[in-house]
């Protein structure tokens, strides 16, 4: 046999360690670990070229960040929403970089620990929320396509979070859906749902869903 083409025996439990190993560090440094040059991790990077690209300058008026996360998560980086926005959300806040290099409308969380707002879904106006006032359908509290606000809400795990900004995105079309036990949801197309059904191994399972992506097998 030619010497170029010799089989060399090799223990699989060490192969697979040191191809574990390469793998692993090649993330770290490809994705986990700043660029020396400039600090930006890939994922940054990619967020604001994706913004330049949208032509999102200073002297533009704002879009909504789910179109940023929607551009980067479609084009590059195709890792969940999630870490797209959380790296969104830090590079706009001046307690977290000294030079924020995304300005910010909206919240965008505090220093106190208090999370950024959801950046993906719209609620209608009859939406209940619970806040320091009591319980206030959401279009009541201001008539105005944009206000600022000072208000305290709940959220769902039980943790107080204050309002900073309201946004009224105007008409929309709507989804209305009624279960069989007759409650009613209603809301935009992308709102999330907490819904009961059945994972790709026939077993019951809890999965978050948009509203158009439920099916009478949702529960």
């Amino acid at each position: 046999m030619d010497e170029k083409q010799r089989v060399i025996p090799q223990l699989i439990e060490e192969e697979m360690k040191q191809a574990y190993l390469d793998y692993a560090m090649s993330v770290i440094v490809g994705r986990a670990l700043p660029d020396v040059r400039d600090g930006l991790k890939p994922v940054h990077r990619r967020i604001l070229f994706a913004m330049h690209d949208l032509g999102m300058f200073h002297n533009k008026p704002f879009k909504k960040c789910a179109r940023i996360v929607g551009e980067v998560l479609g084009k590059w980086h195709p890792h969940g929403d999630s870490a797209v926005y959380d790296s969104l959300v830090r590079m706009a806040q001046d307690f977290s970089l000294r030079y924020p290099l995304i300005r910010p409308q909206g919240n965008f969380g505090s220093i106190d620990g208090d999370s950024a707002a959801a950046m993906r879904y719209c609620v209608t106006g009859d939406t209940l929320i619970l806040t320091d006032c009591g319980m206030l359908p959401i279009g009541n509290i201001s008539n105005k396509e944009e206000a600022k606000l000072n208000m305290k809400i709940l959220s769902y795990n039980g943790k107080e979070n204050v309002a900073s900004t309201f946004f009224n995105s105007g008409k929309q079309k709507i989804i209305n859906i009624t279960t069989e036990q007759e409650y009613a949801l209603k809301g935009s197309f992308n709102h999330p749902v907490l819904c009961w059904t059945l994972n790709e191994f026939g077993m019951p399972s809890i999965k978050w869903k948009l509203l158009n992506e439920i099916t009478t097998d949702d529960y």
